[in-house]
């Protein structure tokens, strides 16, 4: 089977914050992506899931953010939100930092669940257990930044403030806990005013996508409300400030006859020791010496509905960047399966709720890997 490739041609969301801060002075870092100079304040807003296929194919609903379209980022695999927010706090794709998956292999851990923090499918809460600073290792954009004496800070949801995820990726920064769009929006005013570097997060789009579905009539009016949180931004930029928009995946909808349920099939899981990864974007973790016929089962079984490779083959192919880790090595599956057309691989029994949705990412097509690079200046 011919495995996709990343396309060398896109910029990577990983290059994003990092050439922000190079054209706001910062030093050691490098400017992958043409900004202008004279930045004075910035911030980086992550819509969640605004993929852009899907920006262009609603832009009547979003005519703010579709005035600002241009340049087109890569996500990477898995294209989900762990892996994209590694990218946005590393500056470095998933063979790097590590977070490959919604779910995936800890040593001495078993599968873990890398927005909850615990294991998976389910199981207490692993930070004092599993420290997030020692299962991502590597210095954040934000540390970096803030040691060089740049005010930095992260905009989210308060419930996230102290998360594993928060404090594995986006650690270094001051964090401001949020509860809706009004106080989004006004923290990250106040930040490019004041002359600092901010993240922001908004994640509510990506949730309406994933229960109603994407171009559902909640999910465009959940986009509407967006596109207007990013007008009212937009209106107080003042000069020499920066807003870029950016996203970590896109969506796509699902049917029932897209869905392969996993724990309905007992050649799929014979010889499997454990699964992780999500519905678009499958770990297998075999039973020790079954991995080729683990590999030759799920290719025949699945045919043409997904790429199935090994975890030697899925390296090659670049799907997680041009540099693997050798402890990033073991959290990869010993077979990785990515969805193809709108394909879903769920386990309607170990994983009720994901099973169910509607709207899903985590693959390689260009739906789900291609995203949007949004800039205003002031």
């Amino acid at each position: 089977m011919d495995l996709p490739r990343p396309d060398p041609g896109l910029p990577h969301l990983a290059d994003v914050v990092p050439s922000v801060l190079a054209a706001m002075g910062a030093p050691d870092f490098e400017r992958r992506i043409p900004l202008q100079d004279g930045v004075s304040g910035a911030a980086v807003l992550l819509i969640d899931g605004l993929g852009a296929e899907l920006l262009d194919t609603y832009a009547d609903d979003a005519p703010v953010l579709a005035g600002l379209r241009g340049q087109t980022l890569s996500v990477g695999f898995p294209s989900t939100t762990a892996a994209g927010l590694a990218a946005v706090g590393t500056g470095c794709l998933s063979g790097e930092h590590g977070m490959v998956g919604y779910t995936f292999r800890l040593r001495d851990a078993g599968v873990v669940n890398a927005l909850q923090w615990r294991p998976h499918p389910w199981g207490d809460d692993l930070r004092d257990a599993l420290p997030p600073e020692r299962v991502q290792p590597l210095p954040t954009t934000f540390e970096r930044a803030a040691a060089a004496g740049f005010a930095v800070s992260v905009v989210s949801k308060a419930q996230f403030n102290d998360s594993g995820l928060t404090r594995a990726v986006l650690r270094g920064a001051r964090y401001v806990g949020v509860h809706g769009l009004g106080d989004l929006g006004a923290a990250v005013q106040d930040a490019i005013t004041g002359r600092g570097f901010c993240f922001g997060y908004h994640g509510d789009l990506d949730l309406i996508g994933h229960l109603h579905g994407p171009g559902s009539s909640a999910w465009r009016l959940q986009l509407r409300q967006v596109d207007r949180l990013v007008e009212s931004v937009l209106e107080s930029l003042p000069s020499g400030g920066l807003l870029a928009i950016v996203a970590d995946h896109g969506m796509i909808g699902v049917g029932d006859a897209d869905r392969v349920d996993l724990d309905d099939s007992t050649a799929l899981l014979d010889g499997v020791n454990a699964i992780g990864g999500e519905a678009r974007a499958r770990h297998v973790y075999t039973d020790e010496g079954a991995a080729e016929t683990v590999l030759a089962v799920w290719r025949e079984s699945l045919g043409d509905r997904a790429w199935v490779a090994s975890r030697e083959e899925a390296i090659a192919a670049g799907w997680f960047g041009a540099r693997v880790a050798d402890a990033v090595r073991y959290r990869i599956g010993d077979v990785v399966a990515a969805g193809r057309d709108a394909t879903v691989m769920v386990r309607r029994t170990v994983e009720p709720v994901e099973s169910g949705l509607v709207g899903h990412h985590g693959s390689l097509t260009t739906a789900e890997q291609r995203v949007p690079l949004l800039l205003a200046y002031g």
